[in-house]
């Protein structure tokens, strides 16, 4: 049975009557909406426990620990918990605790969290919609703690009128959602494929935040669909790079690009190697548990604010959590694929100012944290902030600070 609603009806808190399929009638079209599971195979969980329990692990030099990557002490520890201790259903079920959707977009199949935002009495202003944009080793996992701090404001001790109406989508070639068949979709293509998913739910305006490549989706929605994007949020505002001449910059931008010339040369190995030959990496890691988590790991821990500690940010369950979802859905090749297609986007793209109202949280321990110079160059503006504690996947390590600037910056533009 489907049910046809128009564009602007959106099925309340995404609960679904069993066996029942929608379907949103725009433009004369049809996009198919389903609820959505992520399947638990048995077989696959199997299997798994199977090549941890057969783990060859490489030779570690004296007290080398993280300096060299991966440090091979803390992944035996973790694979052990990982084959004797982690429930992998369990962690599915508090992953998917929210309403899941599966939206057919452009012959794509697209999983997305879509949780509607409480309101409190008749008069309640409506939620503001807001689409949240995750980067990678990621994925919709990014946001998952700070979902019902923005949903129900008033229930965590916030004002009920910040309430968001929440979509979580994920990305072409991660988590559920499908592999693209022709190769990875940019980022500017991937925004393009989030206006429709908003027309889709039925919101022809809405705000966008992110981090990371969710960064650079935000900033391309916010180009392209400038009548549609009633303000962007974002926690960097890309890498250190500049197409001008540099005689232009301020000197506090000229050394912000010195310090990211520096970062990429002890950091940014992942990324050339995501850039250029990504399947072979690929085919390692998509053939071991511990090569995939040593892969993933070494970037939660370098990444976030957690003084060298990856588990005074991260338990062991959120740590396997996101990496056996890559596991299971096979997708770390097609992830680290988008990285090639956003190297070949034209450079004149980056250098297009965001004239939306903008606002950056620039948490302390995140790669590369840009001049206010920059921020004014790049985009129009109106809020900046520096909280005093987080890193690269703040929503996840700081959700109620993150949830609290993305409050404080959206509040104007209800």
């Amino acid at each position: 049975m489907a049910h046809l609603l128009p564009a602007s009806t959106v099925v309340r808190g995404g609960v679904f009557p069993p066996g029942t399929s929608y379907t949103l009638r725009m433009d004369r079209s049809q996009t198919p909406i389903a609820p959505f599971t992520p399947p638990v195979d048995a077989d696959a969980v199997a299997d798994l426990r199977s090549r941890l329990a057969a783990t060859r692990w490489p030779d570690v030099p004296a007290g080398i620990g993280w300096d060299a990557g991966a440090d091979v002490t803390y992944l035996r520890e973790l694979a052990d918990y990982w084959l004797h201790e982690f429930d992998w259903r369990a962690a599915l079920e508090r992953f998917t605790r929210f309403p899941q959707l599966r939206v057919e977009l452009e012959g794509l199949g697209i999983h997305a969290i879509h949780a509607r935002g409480v309101t409190e009495g008749e008069a309640a202003p409506a939620p503001m919609p807001l689409l949240l944009n995750h980067g990678w080793p990621d994925s919709s996992w990014r946001y998952t703690k700070v979902i019902p701090l923005l949903t129900d404001p008033g229930a965590h001790g916030a004002d009920p009128a910040d309430a968001f109406d929440v979509v979580v989508p994920e990305m072409p070639g991660y988590g559920w959602s499908d592999v693209p068949e022709d190769g990875p979709l940019n980022s500017i293509e991937v925004a393009g494929l989030w206006a429709r998913l908003m027309t889709a739910l039925g919101y022809q305006e809405f705000a966008t935040a992110g981090g990371d490549i969710g960064s650079h989706v935000s900033r391309y929605l916010s180009l392209d669909f400038p009548e549609r994007v009633i303000a962007s949020h974002r926690t960097d505002a890309g890498m250190p790079r500049y197409w001008g001449d540099v005689a232009d910059l301020t000197q506090e931008e000229r050394d912000w690009l010195a310090d990211g010339a520096a970062w990429f040369a002890a950091e940014g190995a992942y990324a050339n190697m995501h850039r250029t030959k990504p399947q072979t990496i690929a085919a390692a890691l998509t053939d071991s548990p511990m090569g995939l988590a040593a892969w993933i790991v070494e970037k939660l821990r370098s990444w976030s604010d957690c003084h060298g500690n990856i588990e005074s940010v991260y338990t062991k369950d959120e740590i396997l959590t996101l990496v056996t979802q890559y596991w299971m859905t096979g997708t770390i090749g097609s992830s680290m694929r988008m990285y090639r297609a956003n190297a070949a986007i034209d450079p004149a793209q980056l250098s297009r100012r965001v004239e939306i109202p903008s606002g950056f949280s620039l948490f302390p321990a995140d790669i590369a944290t840009p001049p206010r110079a920059w921020l004014d160059r790049t985009a129009n503006t109106t809020w900046a902030s520096y909280p005093e504690r987080g890193g690269h996947f703040a929503p996840f390590e700081q959700p109620e600070i993150y949830a609290q600037e993305l409050r404080e910056f959206f509040k104007p533009y209800r």
